[in-house]
């Protein structure tokens, strides 16, 4: 009964979710073989050392590029690394390649800055080999600065008949796709002038399950209404317009049309590793006959190179246990993560007390600003740090080249958390490993959780006994400089909030 009824609760709510496309059943296919990829783009890929696309990116080519057309919006659910950033990215420039008036027609939304410049990159790579201009919009420089790359004046051309006194200059949007995460993108709709979804031809929501569960300012229905209201409303203004400028196309209605309409409808893409099933939160994206894509049976799919450990350790020593693990990982770049901002610190604070270890320790965690994650995170592409000790801020989406480990000092509490870990490796067809650190109550309910993915092959990992004990004189050395540490920024905290009391005490007192 119980198996039954589980099962029951794994089938997908909504109709279309029930007959997908498996992705599985493509293979790699080199760029010479993929059916109608234009030239140009074509040597942009092989710029980037591409000189074939995963079965993800064939698979959406297929079905937007080839016989699907875009005729239905799409639905990816792959495993972490697959190259789904890549798999919208390419079709989406191939079909703007041939537009020749500017304006904003992609927007690819994304819950962070540091995954959004990510994309903005993989855009940059492909985009002006046609042509295209790609922005971003992510509050990590001000506003103002935003607005001057989004944003353009139209210039009259020479031979404009008309006075330039009487005509309406109109701003418009100087990029054709624009990169973004949804509080900065609500900045703009609310403030910019200029700015204008209007002629938006394809949405983009990248890390779906994370967007639809964060209301985001509710920027996802105001999107969509924007969207909807200008094909609803028309478009006869009475202005005056500059023969060939955007304000032409748009009182012209030469812009492609479908059916009669002037503009054609908002292709929507939304793609995820842990893509949710709820027909609640699916509902908010309004979707047209959507397609589903999707590796494999199972709804959580891991990487297919992914080898997976667990490791049982007492809990008041797995400091000890990461450290002797990372020693005999030698100089791999590996990804820490714990469950918190507070452990992060912790952990990251502790490990530096060790004294000299063979490799290099960095913290990464909401508790530093963008511009000290950055920082960070750049250290780690470069090999400059080896472990970076890390929250799930770092598990969405983020690619870091040549992570060899994911270490789960914390036990994920949710298969989602450990699916999009796991993924910070082997990606793109590399192999990698999964250690995931245990007390003997926690292996149970771990092997649990994993039976909701596709992987049952976690085995158990053990350490050399001397590499353990060795190391005790350093770990009960590093405890007691923590100690003295928390007790030291305790003090000092203590100190500063007695001074802020006596200058406020003053103040009152001179009022008076």
């Amino acid at each position: 009964m119980g198996d039954d009824s589980q099962q029951v609760k794994r089938v997908p709510h909504l109709p279309w979710m029930r007959n997908p496309v498996d992705i599985d059943q493509f293979e790699e296919r080199p760029l010479g073989f993929l059916p109608s990829l234009d030239p140009r783009l074509k040597e942009a890929l092989q710029k980037m050392g591409l000189q074939s696309l995963f079965p993800v990116q064939v698979a959406v080519w297929q079905e937007t590029i080839g016989p699907g057309a875009f005729e239905r919006d799409i639905c990816v659910n792959s495993p972490t690394g697959s190259g789904k950033t890549l798999a919208y990215a390419l079709p989406i420039v191939q079909m703007l390649a041939h537009r020749k008036i500017r304006c904003l027609r992609a927007l690819v939304v994304l819950p962070t800055r540091d995954l959004a410049l990510q994309v903005k990159e993989v855009f940059s790579a492909i985009a002006p080999a046609v042509g295209l201009r790609v922005g971003l919009a992510v509050g990590q420089s001000s506003i103002a600065d935003e607005i001057s790359e989004l944003i353009e004046r139209p210039k009259l051309g020479s031979c404009s008949p008309f006075d330039p006194e009487d005509v309406y200059m109109e701003l418009q949007t100087a990029v054709d796709i624009l990169v973004a995460t949804p509080g900065r993108l609500m900045d703009h709709i609310n403030m910019t002038k200029g700015f204008s979804l209007e002629h938006l031809c394809y949405l983009v929501v990248d890390e779906t399950d994370r967007l639809l569960r964060e209301a985001y300012q509710s920027w996802l229905p105001n999107v969509i209404q924007l969207t909807q209201s200008n094909d609803q409303t028309g478009h006869a203004r009475s202005i005056h317009v500059i023969p060939g400028s955007l304000t032409t196309i748009r009182r012209c209605g030469v812009e492609k049309g479908i059916k009669g309409k002037v503009y054609p409808r908002l292709v929507k893409m939304i793609l995820s590793a842990t893509l949710t099933q709820d027909p609640s939160k699916i509902s908010q994206l309004d979707l047209h006959h959507p397609l589903l894509l999707t590796s494999g049976d199972k709804r959580y799919k891991l990487p297919r190179r992914l080898e997976s450990f667990k490791l049982v350790c007492r809990s008041k020593l797995k400091p000890l246990y990461l450290v002797a693990l990372l020693q005999t990982l030698g100089a791999e770049k590996s990804i820490v993560f714990t469950s918190s901002v507070e452990s992060t610190h912790r952990l990251s604070t502790l490990l530096k007390f060790f004294g000299e270890l063979p490799f290099k320790i960095s913290e990464y965690s909401r508790r530093q600003c963008q511009p000290v994650r950055s920082k960070k995170l750049k250290a780690f592409r470069e090999g400059k740090t080896q472990v970076l000790i890390a929250t799930d801020a770092m598990t969405r989406g983020m690619d870091v080249e040549g992570i060899r480990n994911v270490i789960n000092y914390d036990m994920p509490a949710f298969v989602k958390t450990y699916i999009h870990r796991a993924g910070r490796t082997a990606r793109a067809g590399q192999s990698g490993r999964c250690f995931t650190l245990l007390r003997k109550d926690e292996v149970k309910r771990f092997n649990k959780l994993l039976e909701k993915a596709d992987n049952n092959s976690c085995i158990f990992h053990s350490l050399p006994t001397d590499s353990v004990e060795s190391l005790r004189p350093l770990y009960s050395s590093a405890l007691e400089k923590l100690k003295e540490h928390e007790q030291s920024r305790t003090a000092r905290k203590s100190r500063i909030s007695f001074k802020s009391v006596r200058a406020s005490k003053r103040k009152i007192v001179q009022k008076k």
